[in-house]
């Protein structure tokens, strides 16, 4: 094997594992996301964990990635180390599956029609199939499809070009010694897992073994421990993922370790025991294995471990307890503790549904938040509390603590691979998190003119306190309309609040301009009108940024943030829907003549 071979056989590992990593891309994206947010959801029992756990890493072609994304659940407290035992184990089965699709390379070898089916052949039409999808089509979908496809045959061509390069191995005596030392169980694992550890891919481990198995040198004897190996190795780059976790994340991480040492362990005294009486003839007189014979053993093996360990889940469980100790957070402080619940998981950022669908329940419960305080602002302006005031604070300074980590966390995400509605979606969250975070402000406001009044005592006229009370209605249906629309994505909703916002524009100013007549009338003083329009003032803002969450909303569905365009829009043409909706509320919010 001359210096040629080396350079070919190390350029098709790179096409190898550029094409894996193509493939598993496009797969994340056009199903893998979707299969996240399903294995969060379903995976309830342990048969069911296994099943999902073996589905979701056959789309996203990486044992290591489902674990690591698993990880990441746990340390957010989205589901727990049980569940995530029986994921693991079926992440395990799943990265079986990619050596199976490269058997594939063995078509065609036998000429006749079977030669339309070999490697070259698949490998040139589907990269050309792919190409173009990916310059021609004008749909995201059918965009990743083509980015699937190309990385296929980029796979395919890495795996032929390693089998060509070490094809003059074939003849070589040496390689052939050098492969019977790792008959040795003990050397074959260690051999698999210092493949594995150095390449961080499972798959590509075996399917680098594949390869080598072409020349005829590779023997059952030595296949199997290696095997074995590459499964413990792949679990370096899992623990590496952990760093940094909480205890019951890095719990998870040890997880995938013990599931292969384990499984290794037990496979390693049944088999060979067995094959010390019985004497299997495959593992008799180096008997060379083929591309499928891995293929097989690969998922016979880690079926069979899973098998065997899956009665001993809990004492999984209770071993990883021992090994991380440390205490848990417990459940209670976790639902209660706003600045625990919203721990945005950084490990999500390469899954951007999940990153995405974290964001948003941060955001949902900011609002949640945000409403109650702006609520309690409200009822302490007409009769003032203490304990509520102090509510409205702290509600504010978390509203602050949401602003900058989703901030922070949705540009991080933007630096992400993004398709066109997760980039949409980014763009709304970015827009709206201010907006709560404005209407939090103007809550403490609302508490500062409570505290005034309360500490002057402020008095105001009957008419002041009338518009006040009309003013506080028509805030708290905007306030409650908006926040549901966006809980909901309320589209009907989100329409029907820019006339309201319009009303109480009008309302406002109305105000305004009564409370200076009676101020030129003598009935209300100075203190006061400086006091009333301070509330007024916040009122009008926050009837304004309830506007930019709706018009966010609807620009979302629109595919657009022309926020202006839609507003004037909406203005000047005074369409039939805005006018009837404008004077519905001018009836039910309206100051006594």
């Amino acid at each position: 094997m001359g210096i040629a071979n080396v350079i070919a056989l190390f350029g098709g590992i790179a096409l190898f594992l550029f094409g894996m990593q193509l493939m598993g891309d496009g797969l994340k994206k056009v199903a893998g996301n979707k299969m996240e947010l399903v294995l969060w959801k379903l995976s309830g029992t342990p048969v069911k964990g296994i099943l999902l756990g073996t589905v979701v890493t056959a789309a996203v072609q990486s044992s290591s990635a489902t674990s690591a994304m698993v990880v990441g659940f746990v340390n957010t407290g989205m589901m727990t180390v049980t569940q995530s035992i029986s994921i693991v184990m079926g992440a395990n089965i799943g990265t079986s599956i990619t050596g199976w699709l490269l058997c594939l390379s063995m078509l065609g070898g036998q000429g006749g029609w079977l030669t339309l089916l070999s490697t070259d052949t698949i490998s040139a039409a589907v990269a050309f199939a792919g190409i173009l999808m990916l310059m021609l089509s004008k749909k995201e979908s059918r965009k990743q499809l083509g980015g699937i496809m190309l990385g296929f045959a980029v796979l395919m061509y890495g795996m032929h070009a390693m089998s060509d390069a070490v094809a003059p191995l074939k003849e070589s005596a040496r390689f052939r010694s050098m492969l019977t030392m790792f008959d040795n169980p003990v050397l074959g694992i260690l051999v698999g897992i210092a493949i594995t550890a150095l390449l961080q891919s499972n798959s590509a481990s075996v399917g680098i073994l594949q390869a080598i198995s072409v020349t005829g040198a590779v023997s059952w004897a030595a296949a199997f421990p290696m095997i074995m190996g590459m499964g413990i190795g792949a679990s370096i780059p899992v623990l590496l993922s952990a760093v940094g976790a909480n205890r019951n994340g890095k719990r998870t991480a040890v997880v995938y370790l013990l599931i292969n040492v384990f499984g290794t362990l037990a496979c390693t005294l049944l088999f060979y025991g067995i094959n010390a009486f019985a004497h299997f003839p495959f593992m008799q007189n180096d008997t060379p294995v083929g591309m499928v014979g891995i293929a097989v053993m690969n998922t016979l093996y880690r079926v069979a471990a899973i098998i065997l360990l899956l009665p001993f889940i809990k004492s999984l469980e209770r071993l990883t307890g021992v090994i991380c100790r440390g205490k848990d957070t417990p459940e209670k402080e976790k639902k209660t503790d706003a600045p625990k619940i919203m721990q945005l998981e950084e490990r999500f950022l390469e899954n951007p549904v999940l990153a995405l669908k974290q964001s948003r329940e941060a955001l949902l419960h900011m609002a949640a938040v945000t409403e109650q305080s702006l609520f309690q602002s409200f009822d302490i302006v007409r009769e003032y509390d203490a304990d509520t005031a102090q509510e409205v604070i702290a509600a504010e300074e978390m509203a602050d603590h949401y602003e900058d980590a989703l901030g922070t966390y949705l540009i991080k995400l933007t630096a992400k691979p993004l398709n066109h509605e997760e980039t949409l979606e980014i763009s709304l969250y970015l827009h709206t998190v201010g907006d709560f975070e404005r209407i939090s402000d103007h809550s403490v406001n609302l508490q500062e003119a409570a505290l005034e009044i309360y500490e002057k005592q402020v008095h105001f006229s009957p008419d002041a306190l009338e518009e006040l009370k009309v003013l506080d209605a028509a805030l708290r249906k905007i306030v409650g309309m908006t926040f549901e629309a966006f809980r909901e994505q309320d589209l009907n909703l989100a329409y029907q609040v820019e006339p309201l916002e319009e009303r109480i524009d009008s309302l406002c100013q109305t105000a305004k301009l009564n409370h200076v007549a009676r101020l030129q009338s003598k009935i209300c003083t100075l203190e006061q009108g400086f006091v009333f329009n301070d509330i007024i003032g916040n009122f009008e803002r926050v009837a304004d940024h309830c506007s930019n969450i709706a018009v966010a909303l609807v620009e979302l569905h629109a595919d657009s943030f022309d926020t202006h365009e839609y507003l004037n829009g909406i203005k000047s043409r005074q369409d039939k829907h805005f006018r009837e909706l404008y004077e519905q509320y001018s009836n039910e919010f309206d100051f006594l003549s």
